[in-house]
């Protein structure tokens, strides 16, 4: 579809001094936003700012109090989500609200059924089928049952409904919270695609990386009210928003300072985990948790984190492989048989793992104790001093124990489930996504008690799609793909980009790994797939007709100057340049993936003098990547070559 308006100019929907009101509660106070087609628009907030408030008035699930609200130039005057929704509106919200006993289908075109006459099915499926054509996502998913679905994969039939009922203006609020970095960027190319195409997009986001690579604009809300409205994203820094969000500056968010004083903390091992298998997900896990360690099982979705925590803590069997707790064997048939062992859980979705949102806070705090006690009484009155000062700890005022959970903010929710394990002094606290829609200030204040719970002796897993977030607040890193683990590095020799080189799924990596397989056979030498980062090199994959002493291999990390080929590395060396080491000849191609970021580097090396072949090498590469179908990865050169030459047009 060509957009009929030149994009980023043509006004969709002005809202002007929004206030509503709940009670005496105002929720939003003179709140301003205005909306254009082809932009992408950030809203954010620390939780309770108004966001999700301001974007059900957009999109017809509440009604404002007062203000003016203009869409495609006339007053908006919704009172249901299908007015706003037929006008031109959709919403992918943070909780998705799938209907867990119908078909994909079913619920994509869930809208369809509110509607007069008999469904037409067929005319459903096909536009079900482009929807999902269009984000890349398996037609076989039509029939799934939804509830069956992963979070991540609700969250893209959330996406679909939008996509199928072609709105002018899509609010995701949240969308990204349990998505991989790899499906991030597939959702994020949908998004391009939509403002490409003309359509006005609202992105809500605690995770401003992504705010700061997606948005055209930003507007910030705090307490109800808009603090900054319309600032274009090229010229803000991160810092800077946080300081619009919390009104403060907040320092050192993964609170490293604090690691840096527990160095001399026990390396006894708390839990320790040999082949763990758990169908269907987990087939190969180990590490070791060190007692004081914040260790992180990093992976895409669906690599299996999740499974492996569950059966550890015993909400699912283990089909095989070990477990020692504290060096001695740990069966579990149950949590309770758990959490009498001494260990805690968070589970990655709060409102069904988590709180019971019936009792108040204080309840919810102390549920844990059921678990633990043999007995059916629990002493609240005794717990007292200890919940209030944990709720002290963890910035919450000390009535807040007796209000219903439901009434915090999500946030705060995580803080109790948090504290609730506190309460029972455990010796392994594992966390699912622990900071899964809480806003920057809960994060840094969820961040700190976990490194002081892990100063204080305790071993804690965390698993956490934010892989900036795993990198900051771990201390090593278990990476997880296709239920393996392939890789156990400290996480100070990390950055985003190799961890998720080093997650990427394996059937990935089986096509990178026959393209190596490939050129070496062409050119009889060795072949590898090599991320240089931080003075290191990071081996990705490796193929050698005959073994060599290069000094690299998937499972080590080496500085560049420890490798046998430290000029090759050398970042100043150019493609296709043949360089001689003291025992090898080797040259090397930069790859760059369909949005021109680096991809890595493939190397091919062969004991010196070495011979011609080598010069012929980025032909047998880029015939390769076509052969084995990797659309997406070409030669670095030619994507610079493409892109001078769509500048010069």
């Amino acid at each position: 579809m060509t957009p009929s308006t030149p994009p980023g100019h043509a006004t969709l929907a002005e809202l002007t001094g929004i206030t509503r009101q709940f009670g005496v509660v105002k929720a939003l106070n003179g709140c301003s936003l205005t909306l254009r087609r082809g932009e992408v628009h950030a809203l954010i907030g620390v939780n309770g700012a108004g966001k999700s408030t301001l974007s059900r008035v957009v999109a017809g699930h509440i009604t404002k109090s007062a203000g003016s609200y203009l869409f495609n130039g006339r007053e908006a005057l919704f009172t249901s989500p299908r007015q706003a929704l037929v006008a031109g509106i959709s919403i992918v919200m943070q909780e998705t609200s799938i209907a867990p006993d119908m078909t994909v289908l079913e619920n994509i075109a869930l809208a369809e059924f509110g509607a007069r006459g008999r469904a037409d099915w067929r005319a459903m499926e096909r536009k079900a089928a482009a929807a999902l054509d269009f984000i890349e996502q398996p037609r076989a998913l039509l029939g799934a049952r939804a509830g069956s679905l992963s979070i991540a994969q609700r969250q893209i039939i959330e996406i679909c409904k939008a996509l199928y009922n072609d709105s002018e203006l899509i609010i995701f609020d949240e969308p990204t919270a349990s998505f991989s970095p790899l499906e991030v960027e597939q959702l994020f190319a949908v998004m391009r695609l939509l403002r490409a195409r003309d359509k006005s997009l609202v992105f809500v986001s605690h995770r401003l990386e992504e705010i700061l690579e997606i948005t055209d604009l930003i507007t910030v809300m705090r307490d109800g009210g808009t603090v900054a409205a319309g600032i274009p994203t090229h010229s803000i820094t991160s810092r800077d928003l946080v300081q619009l969000m919390v009104g403060r500056d907040i320092q050192n968010v993964y609170d490293r300072a604090l690691a840096t004083t527990t160095t001399d903390r026990s390396l006894q091992p708390a839990l320790t985990v040999r082949h763990l298998a758990a169908a269907p997900r987990v087939h190969d896990l180990s590490f070791t948790l060190h007692r004081g360690e914040i260790l992180g099982l990093a992976g895409l979705v669906g690599a299996g984190r999740s499974e492996a925590l569950e059966a550890i803590f015993g909400l699912s069997r283990m089909q095989g492989g070990e477990v020692l707790l504290n060096g001695q064997p740990l069966t579990v048939h149950s949590p309770v048989d758990a959490i009498r062992a001494g260990l805690g859980m968070i589970g990655e979705d709060r409102r069904r793992q988590g709180i019971v949102p019936d009792l108040t806070v204080e309840e919810n705090l102390l549920l844990a104790h059921l678990g633990r006690s043999k007995t059916v009484h629990t002493d609240y009155g005794k717990q007292r001093t200890r919940v209030d000062a944990l709720l002290k700890d963890l910035d919450m005022p000390a009535h807040t124990r007796d209000v219903p959970i439901l009434a915090l903010s999500g946030g705060q929710q995580q803080k109790v489930l948090l504290a609730r394990w506190l309460m029972l002094d455990p010796s392994v606290l594992l966390l699912d996504e622990p900071t899964r829609g809480v806003d920057i200030g809960a994060r840094s204040t969820l961040y700190r008690i976990i490194r002081k719970v892990a100063a204080s002796g305790v071993g804690v897993i965390v698993v956490s799609s934010d892989f900036e977030e795993a990198l900051g607040l771990c201390d090593r890193i278990v990476v997880m793909s296709d239920g393996v683990s392939v890789a156990e590095v400290p996480a100070n020799v990390l950055d985003p980009t190799i961890l998720t080189m080093l997650s990427m799924p394996r059937s990935s990596a089986r096509r990178m790994k026959r393209v190596l397989e490939d050129v070496s056979k062409a050119v009889d030498a060795s072949a590898f797939w090599v991320q240089v980062e931080g003075g290191r090199a990071f081996c990705l994959d490796l193929a050698e007709p005959r073994p060599l002493a290069l000094g690299i291999a998937p499972d080590r990390f080496p500085l560049i100057e420890e490798t046998a080929i430290s000029a090759l590395l050398a970042p100043d060396v150019a493609d296709g340049v043949v360089v001689r080491d003291a025992a090898f000849t080797s040259v090397k191609h930069r790859l760059a993936n369909a949005s021109g970021h680096a991809f890595g580097e493939i190397g091919i090396s062969m004991p010196s003098p070495g011979d011609a072949r080598l010069e012929q090498c980025a032909t047998e590469i880029a015939e390769a990547l076509r052969r084995h179908d990797i659309a997406h990865i070409r030669l670095k050169t030619d994507s610079a070559g493409r892109e001078e030459a769509t500048h010069e047009q």
